[in-house]
């Protein structure tokens, strides 16, 4: 290439290749957050997971710790999530790549003759084309690629947060089904040698056959909750296998529903969450992408400016392909803009924006969700401690009451039906008892999951890992 031509090539370039970049440059929205959570308790103004490297290490349950360590690595939701996160790196890669050269290469080759005479003819040319990105267009779109690649990493991050609720939650379930299965069977024993005794009384013609029938109907209406209590603890313990990967099956447990500690909760506020909340990420990152994106639609107003250069070789004998004298070369400047596009441009322009204004109410909506999840959670949390306190004094009041209706009825002050309503009452509060404390339990995985849980030190890489992808 003559010198003249490289160097009004490269004056060509200097002057276009730094452009300017269109649309506007991404700010968070203004967010209303609250100074507190409407229900944290008065000792604990808001709560926070600070300092916690596995929130679920908390209940104290090593059998539990160990079936979220399974889930993490063996979840097909969430391998399937990471591999939608390299997905998504290598179309930011691709985007990026529109802003460099593409070079490429080409090669003939033919022979023709008439008659006894034959000629040959090759070629060879390397070529290269760059379309300049003078009004950021390429910028806005890569930077739209990034958003959508760490959007779809804190997804992935999402459904993490959501697996290793699921399994503590299924876990505590099934200790509470296991803990309705040991009330319901030690209720049936208790009325089966009631049965056994009234049995006894009917033959010596101490009871009337209607006592015995209304104790033999209540050991039979024990009975008939164990079926249901066992088929629900084996799907369990189907869902809670396919959630670690496994084929279903059994789970191990460790400690008993009443065993299981409470992780501690201090304070923090509010606002933390805009820096945690998987969702809230995610959708600031769809937000940021949408911003970006308005820039790309509005460089479609403007030309699109295009530099093409090709050099090569031709000979009509192979090996003198590229020693030959017959070289080539051109370059080329093209400058392509609409006139008219029958209102097309402004349409697009009019989606970009539409589209970045939806997803600024999105992510304010999805803040506020966040606010409601965690002032629920913590509503729970109250109330459930608070029922489970007023059940266990039901229960021991009961238990007492079961003891001084059987010693009223032995000592012909009351009849049995006394002794049997206060045995059924006696159940249905264990029972619900058993409830209550596995709904307080499910409240506390409710406030970790809504909070953002302190989970990212298994379940998360590091924090680089994401953008070293996209690089």
């Amino acid at each position: 290439m003559p010198r003249c031509v490289r160097t009004t090539a490269l004056t060509f370039v200097a002057l276009f290749a730094a452009g300017c970049t269109l649309g506007p440059d991404y700010a968070r929205p203004t967010i209303d957050t609250p100074t507190a959570y409407r229900n944290a308790d008065a000792t604990s103004p808001a709560p926070t997971l600070e300092n916690v490297s596995a929130w679920w290490t908390g209940f104290g349950d090593p059998q539990l710790d160990a079936l979220v360590t399974e889930a993490l690595a063996a979840n097909h939701d969430l391998r399937i999530a990471a591999l939608r996160v390299d997905e998504f790196a290598a179309r930011a890669r691709t985007t990026r790549a529109q802003a460099f050269p593409q070079v490429g290469y080409g090669a003939t080759a033919g022979r023709q003759g008439i008659g006894d005479v034959s000629t040959g003819t090759y070629s060879a040319v390397l070529s290269a084309r760059w379309e300049l990105d003078l009004w950021g267009r390429v910028r806005r779109e890569t930077e739209a690629a990034r958003a959508d690649l760490f959007a779809t990493e804190e997804a992935r991050r999402g459904i993490a947060l959501t697996l290793v609720g699921t399994v503590v939650s299924g876990y505590v379930t099934l200790l509470q089904l296991d803990r309705q299965l040991a009330i319901s069977e030690a209720t049936v024993d208790g009325r089966k040698k009631n049965v056994d005794l009234f049995r006894v009384r009917l033959e010596g013609g101490a009871v009337s056959d209607f006592e015995f029938l209304q104790v033999q109907a209540e050991y039979e209406a024990a009975l008939a909750t164990l079926p249901d209590i066992r088929l629900a603890i084996a799907q369990q313990e189907h869902a809670l296998s396919t959630l670690v990967g496994r084929n279903p099956g059994p789970i191990a447990r460790g400690k008993p529903l009443e065993g299981l500690a409470e992780p501690q909760i201090a304070a923090e506020l509010p606002s933390k969450l805009l820096e945690r909340r998987p969702d809230i990420l995610q959708a600031e990152q769809q937000l940021v992408s949408a911003n970006a994106l308005v820039g790309a639609a509005r460089a479609l107003y403007f030309p699109s400016v295009s530099l093409t250069g090709t050099g090569g070789t031709a000979s009509n004998e192979l090996d003198a392909l590229f020693s030959g004298p017959a070289r080539s070369w051109s370059f080329v400047g093209q400058l392509l803009g609409p006139l008219f596009a029958g209102g097309a441009i402004d349409a697009a322009n009019a989606q970009a924006v539409a589209r970045r204004e939806q997803s600024v109410e999105n992510y304010r909506a999805t803040i506020q969700d966040a606010f409601r999840d965690v002032d629920d959670a913590l509503a729970a949390i109250r109330e459930s401690r608070e029922l489970v306190t007023t059940l266990q004094r039901r229960v021991a009041a009961l238990d007492r009451a079961v003891g001084l209706a059987t010693e009223r009825y032995d000592n012909g002050y009351a009849d049995y039906f006394e002794v049997l309503d206060t045995e059924r009452n006696l159940f249905n509060a264990q029972l619900s008892l058993a409830n209550a404390r596995g709904d307080g339990y499910r409240a506390r995985t409710d406030l970790y999951r809504a909070l953002g849980g302190d989970w990212r030190a298994q379940a998360v890489p590091a924090p680089d890992a994401v953008s070293q992808r996209s690089e």
